[in-house]
């Protein structure tokens, strides 16, 4: 609206003059459907209708009356409103004016016009405030459309679609709006500049506070003797709170500050004797507050991705796992470490660097470096000396309900020995006391997701690690897990989310003759069920189940039954 002001401003009344000599010419001969008062001008008698109120002379308006006032308007053109009316919007019909009666002369006048020209703005809900006075301002931004409208046939050579007499009016009532137009245009150019101003400094730092506290009523349900080991069924009471300082300097980018407390401890520790069913939520800081994530986003052009991670780094802040409504990193989704994403992908974590590259929207490279211990400078630690997780992944979207992901992994040291807080490795590592082992490994991991319908989901993953001893007792090992899912969104209701996860968690499926009484002879099965209850936005309850049989891949182990509820607010 406002560039129309400055547009036909540009115009001359010589120009409109020169087009009322052509129209004269070639205007064809049909009249304006607007009555003509007897004892008035065109001009005189379109001012007194237009710069009046239907009921009321505009000079007969007292000062201070509640109409724009000419200080009012820049403010008010500003954000777009008038007198608190929303922004102005184009209609094509004056029938589309419903306060504007079809008995008025006013009402004739305007369909001339607009079903004519198309050319007089009207407000979002289709009334032209017509009991109420127009001021002279409020006249001339009507007057000013159709003007532009007049020019915009003039500059394309088709001014015989205009009449010499529409012509006439327009000349006469842009003379007699003069002073209007000529201070709306000050204005306006006074405002486009800082509109301008404003858009190249819009954005300012802004630092948003969000958050996500879980309450975990959790215990094993089920289960005897695993490993020699009693398994301890006390109902535990957990928490774990995350307090995210999310900050953008650009806009584009983002600076994560993520404080963390928590008080779940892993079944595998003292409970279960076994990594196999531990919970993603688990953190045990004794509810202390530590820093769990400190990162920094920020994009190199308009297709690639740069994640710069300092401490605690993970897979999920630069690739995609693949595990739509079932990866939701202990806070929603699935209840454990192997039913959130592939185990695999738990041999990449620490601080480094991770790199998202879109080459279209259907194919994505991630690539990613973490170090475990980079803040150590003894031998044997640092950021390229000690153990570390280095990932590349293409994830490919052929079409909108499939997603593929290929993984590789290479890693060194890491994660065998995290006595079992990753849950993403073999059991006998841990028990047979290879703690202090070193070791390296390559990982390959394929995952896909494809959505059955807007109610039902599949996910599915594979993961084969070939691992390395390079200390103590050395040899190799071969690893496999694989799991398939079944999410089901909305069920019951809009945001809840039912889930089954059933999966074989990583087993040692050979070994070198060195190494060969780490060989699982058994196979344990990972079944795993949820229902995420979605309260409210902010509130969810989600009951589930964990059900590991022969546990650590050996049918000695009594079945273990683990039951959770968690309750989950974020804000």
């Amino acid at each position: 609206m406002f560039k129309r002001f400055v547009h036909s401003l540009l115009l001359s009344p010589a120009l409109l003059s020169t087009a009322v000599l052509a129209a004269s010419a070639q205007a064809p001969q049909a009249t304006l459907n607007v009555p003509q008062p007897e004892s008035a001008t065109v001009a005189s008698t379109i001012a007194d209708l237009t710069v009046a109120r239907i009921d009321q002379p505009l000079a007969a308006q007292p000062d201070g009356d509640d109409r724009l006032q000419s200080s009012d308007l820049a403010n008010e053109l500003a954000d777009g409103t008038t007198n608190g009316v929303d922004e102005l919007d184009q209609v094509t019909s004056v029938s589309q004016l419903t306060d504007v009666k079809p008995t008025d002369w006013s009402f004739q006048a305007l369909q001339s016009l607009v079903e004519r020209y198309g050319c007089i703005v009207g407000y979002p809900d289709r009334t032209y405030r017509g009991n109420r006075a127009l001021t002279r301002y409020e006249f001339a931004a009507g007057l000013n459309a159709c003007l532009d409208r007049v020019n915009e046939l003039i500059a394309a050579g088709t001014a015989d679609l205009v009449k010499k007499e529409d012509l006439a009016i327009l000349q006469k009532l842009q003379e007699y709006f003069a002073p209007e137009l000529v201070t709306l245009r000050g204005r306006i150019d006074g405002l486009e500049a800082r509109t301008a101003t404003l858009e190249k400094q819009q954005f300012s730092p802004t630092t948003k506070l969000g958050g996500e506290i879980v309450f975990a009523l959790a215990g094993v349900a089920a289960g005897n003797i695993v490993n020699g080991n009693d398994v301890q069924k006390n109902t535990i009471l957990g928490d774990r709170i995350r307090l995210d300082l999310d900050t953008s300097f650009n806009g584009e980018d983002l600076l994560r500050v993520r404080l963390q407390a928590g008080n779940v401890a892993s079944f595998s520790s003292n409970a279960t004797f076994t990594p196999e069913g531990d919970l993603r939520l688990a953190a045990d800081s004794g509810n202390s507050v530590e820093i769990d994530a400190l990162l920094y986003q920020f994009k190199v052009g308009e297709r690639t991705t740069i994640v710069l991670e300092a401490n605690a780094g993970a897979i999920d802040d630069f690739t995609n796992t693949v595990n739509p409504f079932l990866d939701g990193d202990g806070g929603s989704g699935a209840l454990s470490q192997f039913g959130t994403r592939n185990p695999i992908y738990y041999l990449v974590n620490g601080a480094g660097i991770g790199i998202t590259h879109k080459f279209s929207d259907n194919l994505e490279l991630s690539l990613g470096y973490l170090a475990n211990e980079p803040e150590i400078p003894t031998p044997g630690s640092g950021l390229f000396n000690g153990p570390f997780g280095a990932i590349a992944q293409l994830t490919f979207t052929p079409f909108e309900p499939l997603a593929i992901g290929l993984t590789y992994i290479r890693a060194y040291n890491n994660n065998f020995q995290a006595n079992g807080s990753g849950g993403s490795n073999n059991a006998n590592f841990l028990n047979a006391n290879f703690v202090d082992s070193a070791f390296n490994s390559d990982s390959f991991g394929l995952e896909a997701s494809f959505q059955l319908s807007p109610k039902i989901v599949i996910n599915g993953s594979v993961g084969y690690t070939s691992a390395n001893v390079l200390s103590g007792t050395r040899g190799s090992v071969d690893i496999w897990n694989w799991a398939v899912g079944l999410a089901f969104p909305d069920l019951f209701r809009k945001g809840s989310v039912a889930g089954i996860i059933v999966g074989m968690e990583p087993k040692v499926t050979r070994a070198s003759t060195q190494l060969n009484f780490l060989e699982d002879r058994d196979t344990s099965l990972h079944v795993e069920g949820f229902y995420q209850f979605q309260l409210t936005d902010n509130i969810a309850i989600t009951p589930g189940i964990i059900w590991l049989t022969a546990p650590d891949h050996n049918s000695a182990n009594s079945d273990i039954v683990i039951g959770v509820i968690r309750t989950t607010f974020v804000f």
